[in-house]
C-alpha cells in the first residue's frame, strides 16, 4: 500500500513538473492577434453586473488575467498584487477585468475579499472565455494568463506562467508601451 502511496505522489510531482515546464512553452493567442469579444456576468465589491469586453475597450486597454480557481493561495496572492497596484492601472487608463470558472456566487465573495472591491471578476463556469482565449488547463481550469489588450482590441502582450509574482510587472509594462504609442 505505501508502494502505491509513493508512485501516486511521484507521479503527481511529475505530472506538475511536466505542466509547470509546459506553461511557459503554450501558445496562446499571439500578440497583434484580435481579442475574442464577450459579454459576461462580473463581480466587483459582492456586486454582480454584466462585462462588455467590447464597451471596455471604447474607454481605454484592458488587462484581462485568467487564473485557476477563486480563493487558491496563488490566485488569491495575485488578486492581491493586482489589488494593490490598481492606482498604476487607473494612471493608465485601463480596465481589470480577472476571470476563472468559479461560478458567480463565488466571484462575490472573492471580488470583496481577496480582489478588495477594486477591480471586476468575471465567472466563466465551463470555461467558454478561457476557451476563446486559449487559456485552460487540461480543459479544467484557467490558466494562468495574461493579456493586455490595446483599445483597437489587438492583443498587445500574453504572457503565461504559473507562477504569480510577475503578471503585475508584465502588464504595467506593456500599458507603458502602449501609452509611449
Amino acid at each position: 500500500m505505501r508502494r502505491i502511496a509513493r508512485f501516486a505522489i511521484a507521479a503527481a510531482a511529475g505530472l506538475t513538473l511536466v505542466l509547470g515546464t509546459a506553461q511557459t512553452a503554450f501558445a496562446h493567442l499571439a500578440e497583434g492577434a484580435s481579442a475574442p469579444e464577450f459579454t459576461a456576468q462580473a463581480a466587483q465589491g459582492g456586486t454582480v453586473t454584466d462585462f462588455d469586453l467590447k464597451a471596455a475597450l471604447a474607454k481605454g486597454p484592458v488587462v484581462l488575467y485568467f487564473f485557476p480557481k477563486s480563493f487558491s493561495s496563488g490566485c488569491t496572492i495575485e488578486a492581491h498584487m493586482f489589488s494593490d497596484n490598481i492606482a498604476k492601472y487607473t494612471a493608465l487608463h485601463a480596465t481589470v477585468i480577472g476571470v476563472s470558472g468559479d461560478d458567480v456566487d463565488t466571484q462575490k465573495r472573492f471580488s470583496t475579499e481577496a480582489c478588495r472591491s477594486t477591480f471586476r471578476v468575471v465567472s466563466d463556469p465551463g470555461l467558454k472565455i478561457a476557451g476563446m482565449y486559449q487559456a485552460k488547463i487540461l480543459g479544467l481550469y484557467a490558466d494562468r494568463t495574461s493579456y493586455v489588450i490595446a483599445p483597437d482590441g489587438k492583443i498587445a502582450l500574453s504572457y503565461t506562467n504559473l507562477d504569480a509574482s510577475d503578471h503585475v510587472n508584465r502588464t504595467i509594462a506593456a500599458l507603458k508601451t502602449l501609452e509611449a504609442k
